[in-house]
């Protein structure tokens, strides 16, 4: 149980240095504080109304502490009246604040005299006026650079990070962008989401570099999987590994599994056995599914060895999103990465609208407050200090409100997706000149890990296709690329409603040198295909065409490769009703909640 006294001081003025001992005590004191006295007709009121508040404010703490024991021993209809009750507790001092309003902005015009000059510039006092955003059913968009400072002592907590609903300053902090990140938070951890914290930023490049930077030292190393986005490759090679920079020395992963890893971390611990007792550290960062192909690493065995050497894990889990991997809702901590990052730009926000990226990690390596110690990690090393805090890259308010917003049909937009994904590379697949690394097909190598580790073993909406087997020139390539649009969007992104194709040898990966482009299986001809959610008829009939109209000139009969129109209605119409039903055997049931 707390102090009632120790809680009551959060709420005054002089709560760092408050020498009271009771809730008079408290009362009397912010009324001195604030020049008012106390024997006053007003000061009398408001002294009463200040003890009422410390005492309330005293029950609150002690309601939340209770809570999270008291709330695993209610059955479902106590929980739903426990919830209600303190619901309308919150609507209750929200009502409060709202009937200060009249109060205040009178007290407030009886300070600028009856001809006030500066009114235009200065404008009402907000403080009071955002209390009915409270009842907005959304999040509302906080578009404010600073905030009101409500005294010296609890914004010198502000600044220290020990005052968590006093933002100071919006590069920071957003109550538009905490809520977005609560929300990610309660998606991706599930149970778990009081383990963890998250913080936005305004493109997931920049959620990569702030978690790297957080990191990595000058001289460490970091096991990197082969497979990754190629900006983080060149962010890696171009600024990390740099020597004029952090000489951080890669070391690239090409397997999958839990074994393929431990041979490469004994390899990587051997070769570099002299750097590691000098003090380097060994980091990990691995991207899965992977882009361009959509390959999936085998995240809890890779993970697992790599705790067991005491090695941190850096997961990029974009493609799957957490409506078809959840890495960290895993019982076993030591088979969770450490760090999860996303880019809310591809499917989270889904319509292309929004840049911006997230980091989750657990609570102590995103935030102590300064001057703390947390298992052994200084408050100095967390994210928010070491990196949130001094470069910047925050989310906007209206970004975060559109990530948000975008989240509620998350669900919808990917079971689509992946019902399109098994449509489009079965179709694909049917072309022997075509090769197809989906593991949406059973007889791809990675399909064990798809079945394992995603979930209703659904495949992740993004793979490629080559047509090296052709041996297709370059220019009739090229007229047959650029003519997919309208049907294939040509756009240099993912993860959109729509489905978009790009040639990574010539964008996403334009960055890597040729012998780098071959080993991440990356040709010419490779096309990545982002599935959308679209009806897949109209986007095979349109290839079939293109197909036709540039590929039989140079292939003869090319076109004719693919499986029949009617059998590729069959096999959609198939997909559909087999993913709708294996969905539904995973429905929870209306027992579980009772």
């Amino acid at each position: 149980m707390t102090d009632p006294i120790d809680d009551a001081k959060r709420l005054s003025p002089r709560r760092n240095s408050s020498q009271a001992t009771s809730m008079a005590e408290l009362a009397y004191e912010q009324l001195r504080h604030f020049g008012i006295a106390p024997e006053s007709d007003h000061g009398a009121l408001l002294q009463d109304a200040a003890q009422q508040l410390y005492r309330a404010q005293g029950s609150l703490a002690e309601l939340c502490v209770r809570s999270a024991e008291l709330l695993k021993g209610l059955d479902c209809n106590d929980r739903i009246a426990y919830f209600n009750a303190k619901r309308f507790m919150s609507f209750q001092l929200a009502k409060m604040l709202h009937d200060l309003q009249g109060p205040l902005r009178a007290s407030f015009r009886a300070l600028q005299g009856e001809e006030d000059f500066n009114a235009t510039t200065r404008g009402g006092y907000p403080l009071f006026d955002n209390i009915p955003a409270i009842f907005a059913a959304t999040p509302v968009i906080a578009r404010t650079a600073t905030y009101i400072y409500a005294c010296t002592e609890w914004i010198d907590d502000a600044f220290r990070g020990r005052e968590p609903s006093h933002d100071i300053y919006s590069r920071l902090l957003n109550p538009t962008s905490i809520a977005l990140a609560n929300a990610m938070v309660t998606l991706e951890c599930g149970p778990y989401a009081g383990e963890y914290l998250a913080w936005n930023f305004n493109s997931g490049m920049a959620a990569i570099d702030a978690l790297l930077a957080n990191q990595l030292c000058r001289g460490d190393i970091l096991i990197v999987s082969r497979h990754i986005y190629g900006g983080v490759h060149q962010l890696l090679c171009d600024h990390y590994a740099r020597s004029d920079k952090l000489g951080i020395t890669l070391v690239w992963f090409d397997g999958i599994t839990g074994e393929d890893f431990q041979q490469c971390l004994d390899a990587a611990r051997h070769m570099h056995r002299d750097t590691l007792a000098n003090g380097a550290r060994m980091h990990v960062y691995i991207e899965s599914p992977c882009n361009p192909h959509g390959t999936m690493l085998d995240v809890p065995d890779i993970c697992t060895i790599a705790h067991d050497h005491e090695l941190l894990v850096m997961l990029d889990s974009t493609l799957a999103t957490p409506y078809l991997h959840q890495p960290l809702r895993r019982t076993d901590r030591n088979r969770r990465p450490d760090f999860v990052v996303h880019s809310y730009t591809k499917d989270i926000d889904g319509g292309g609208t929004a840049t911006a990226g997230v980091v989750i990690g657990p609570v102590h390596r995103m935030f102590i407050p300064k001057g703390d110690t947390v298992q052994g990690l200084d408050w100095s090393q967390c994210l928010f200090w070491d990196v949130y805090y001094i470069k910047g890259a925050f989310l906007d308010a209206d970004k975060a409100w559109q990530v948000h917003e975008g989240m509620r049909t998350l669900e919808m937009r990917m079971l689509k997706k992946c019902i399109n994904t098994l449509c489009l590379s079965h179709f694909l697949a049917s072309h022997s000149k075509i090769r197809v690394n989906s593991h949406a097909l059973e007889t791809d190598t990675n399909a064990p890990l798809r079945e394992k580790l995603l979930r209703f073993k659904l495949p992740v909406p993004l793979f490629t296709i080559d047509m090296e087997a052709a041996q297709i020139p370059t220019d009739a390539f090229k007229r047959f690329f650029d003519a997919l649009e309208p049907a294939f969007g040509q756009m240099v992104s993912l993860g959109q409603t729509n489905t978009m194709v790009l040639c990574p040898a010539l964008t996403s990966h334009s960055e890597l040198s040729p012998e780098d482009q071959r080993a991440a299986d990356i040709y010419p001809t490779t096309l990545r295909i982002s599935v959308g959610d679209e009806d897949m008829a109209q986007l095979v009939a349109h290839l079939i065409s293109c197909a036709k109209l540039h590929l039989d000139p140079v292939s003869p009969h090319f076109s004719s490769g693919f499986m029949g129109p009617r059998e590729a209605d069959e096999i959609f119409a198939r997909f559909y009703l087999e993913v709708h039903e294996r969905v539904a055997r995973h429905f929870p049931r209306v027992a579980d909640y009772l």
